[in-house]
């Protein structure tokens, strides 16, 4: 039986048939490489900037509501759970990167994001004047913490006993929807319809990601399985029709 994990280097089987399970990732679960952790760190150095006169004296601490009080909550949400994930703390980790999401979702309604919906902000969250505005950096860094936080959501299921494969593909579609040829959301995508039993989608997302890591054996063998699933599957199928 091929088995196949994300990291590449297998991974165990669990007792409904032989179906792969996925191994926790080497690498930080959500994004595609160190450059959007480079820009979390750059920013966050920046807001430290700005809170000082050039002489070095303290500037006035600005209020808890300002937009660069909300980024920097929601990247340090974001960077705890990282650290959850990478210590296998996956509940814990799930709890950070919905606080994340919240702190996001929270200033862009009240700017007036079109993607949030209509629904007013959280209780839970502070109130933020309406009058704020969100630099370009700002955004940028709103915009990529929102899609690790949806990423690293899916890896983190993709680790309890029980899997909601449902969930996986709803925050990897999410991810897809602002960064089409994300590998991660594509392959994991792939990986949820597969054991939703929706091959033909299971093996179009999985071709994707393939596009984007030829090399990336774990994409090449769920290829494989979904390709074996829909050949056992034609003959009935074909019964079916007739």
């Amino acid at each position: 039986m091929i088995q196949a994990g994300h990291d590449g280097r297998g991974s165990r089987t669990d007792n409904s048939g032989g179906s792969p399970r996925i191994q926790h990732c080497a690498q930080p679960p959500g994004g595609s490489g160190g450059g959007s952790r480079t820009k979390d760190a750059r920013y966050q150095q920046q807001l430290q900037q700005q809170q000082r006169h050039h002489g070095g004296s303290l500037l006035k601490q600005p209020s808890l509501n300002e937009p660069a009080d909300v980024v920097r909550r929601a990247l340090d949400f974001k960077s705890q759970g990282t650290q959850c994930y990478k210590d296998k703390k996956y509940r814990e980790a799930i709890g950070k990167y919905h606080r994340a999401l919240l702190e996001i979702k929270g200033l862009c309604r009240v700017l007036g994001d079109p993607d949030t919906g209509s629904k007013p902000p959280s209780p839970l969250l502070p109130t933020i004047s309406k009058s704020s505005t969100l630099t370009d950096e700002q955004k940028g860094a709103m915009e990529n913490a929102e899609l690790e936080c949806y990423n690293s959501l899916a890896a983190c299921l993709l680790q309890m006993e029980l899997v909601n494969y449902e969930r996986v593909k709803e925050y990897c579609l999410k991810v897809l929807y602002k960064e089409g040829k994300n590998f991660k959301a594509l392959y994991r995508s792939g990986v949820a319809y597969y054991h939703l039993g929706d091959f033909q989608k299971a093996l179009y997302y999985l071709k994707e990601s393939n596009k984007q890591e030829p090399s990336d054996t774990n994409a090449i063998r769920y290829i494989q399985l979904t390709e074996m699933k829909i050949r056992r599957n034609a003959p009935r199928e074909k019964k079916e029709a007739t």
